[in-house]
């Protein structure tokens, strides 16, 4: 790893530029999450939506974002830039903000969602690679894992604050949507005047066609099993809305179930940084182990402590897991991917791991109709131990790229 070449920064060291697009990330998971977290309710109750509905356009959505990463990261590579893509992104998703309050239909919502995960999707590598491009070698796992800090620091705010300006309107839809606005378009302004990409290096090769078959061979076979690992591994870890219907199971009262996810996230956030910087010190991968072991525990708590108690410590390890294991795999791709390949790097990694979940979520669903919630959390435990096994018959591998790149 980096730290055989010499001293570890501190956060202070990490790029003024990193910070700043962990708040660009942090603002729009803010509005977002106050949208999304409302959105459901809102089409059922203002529109009179099935739930089949809201079914096909969160599926829909959530699918597109998927679909556009790939060729999102690889346009990124053939320009040799990456800030304005991003930017770009950012900004598709802070124009769909106001149309929220102003649909007069469904259709309006449905495609403002479309569009707003067509911006998710078209910043997400771009901006992850971004981020690789701007970190120091020694401080790559610290700066993925203050990303992903902040950006979780959104995912529990963004709820909290919906609930909070609900209650504040009393009910208001509208209102709070309107609301959402502001934090879309300060994180918009950010990106585009306080973020400075890097020069491209002199030398770096330019790259004509990131998704032709030579190009794909270039990424190596260290960079391929660190993405089918975390794909085996995200077909262990479905949709948080299993904690949620886990906790409803065992006798939660509604109105608490959203504060699942805000305990989730708040040990993710907290957890995110101290693991990526650790990592900056020692081997990644026995620290991917131990996150993918804390999701072991998380399954097998939540699968056989059918109580609140029992809940409760799940949802914890579920969130040391996220911690451990989100910010590290996203430096392991920069670790193992040549640099001026990392947005195609990113976009596959991404893209894969997106149908994973889509598959793993609807593997759950099926598993909790058949098995209830011991057998769907018991089987989330065995693909852990299946990406375990994976991750540590690669460690040699992996590790020998990680420590070949570091030298150069």
């Amino acid at each position: 790893m980096a730290a055989d070449t010499g001293p570890t920064g501190s956060i202070r060291d990490i790029p003024v530029s990193i910070w700043t697009l962990g708040f660009v990330s942090m603002l729009m998971d803010i509005s977002s999450e106050m949208i999304h977290a409302l959105l459901p309710v809102y089409l059922v109750t203002v529109f009179g939506a099935s739930m089949v509905t809201v079914g096909v356009i969160e599926g829909i959505a959530e699918a597109t974002a998927s679909i556009t990463k790939i060729f999102s990261g690889a346009l990124s590579d053939w320009l040799g830039r990456r800030k304005w893509l991003a930017a770009f992104g950012y900004g598709l998703a802070a124009l769909t903000k106001p149309v929220f309050p102003l649909a007069p239909t469904i259709a309006w919502l449905v495609a403002a969602r479309f569009v707003d995960r067509i911006g998710k999707g078209i910043r997400g590598a771009p901006r992850d690679a971004l981020v690789a491009d701007l970190a120091p070698a020694d401080l790559r796992g610290a700066s993925f894992g203050l990303r992903q800090s902040l950006d979780t620091v959104g995912a529990f705010l963004g709820p909290l604050l919906g609930i909070a300006l609900m209650w504040w309107t009393s009910d208001n839809f509208k209102a709070v949507f309107w609301f959402a606005v502001i934090p879309a378009f300060l994180s918009l302004a950010l990106i585009s005047f306080a973020v400075r990409e890097p020069a491209r290096p002199l030398g770096r090769r330019r790259v004509r066609n990131p998704v032709s078959l030579a190009e794909i061979r270039k990424l190596g076979a260290a960079y391929w099993w660190v993405v089918a690992v975390a794909t085996v591994f995200t077909l262990a870890r479905f949709s948080e809305a299993f904690l949620i219907l886990r906790a409803q199971n065992v006798g939660l009262p509604i109105t608490l179930l959203p504060a699942i996810l805000v305990v989730m996230n708040v040990v993710y956030a907290v957890a995110a940084y101290p693991a990526g910087a650790l990592s900056d010190r020692i081997s990644r991968v026995p620290l991917l182990a131990t996150g993918i072991l804390l999701l072991v525990a998380a399954d097998v708590a939540l699968a056989l402590l059918p109580s609140l108690g029992g809940v409760a410590l799940g949802v914890v390890l579920w969130g040391l897991h996220m911690g451990f294991t989100q910010g590290l795999l996203a430096a392991l791709v920069a670790d193992t991917s040549p640099a001026e390949l990392r947005g195609t790097a990113y976009g596959f990694f991404n893209l894969l791991g997106g149908l994973a979940m889509l598959a793993a979520s609807v593997i759950a669903g099926g598993l909790w109709d058949i098995a209830g919630p011991r057998g769907t959390f018991l089987a989330g435990a065995g693909f852990a131990v299946i990406a375990l096994a994976g991750l540590l018959a690669v460690h040699g591998k992996v590790g020998a790229k990680v420590s070949s790149k570091d030298a150069g």
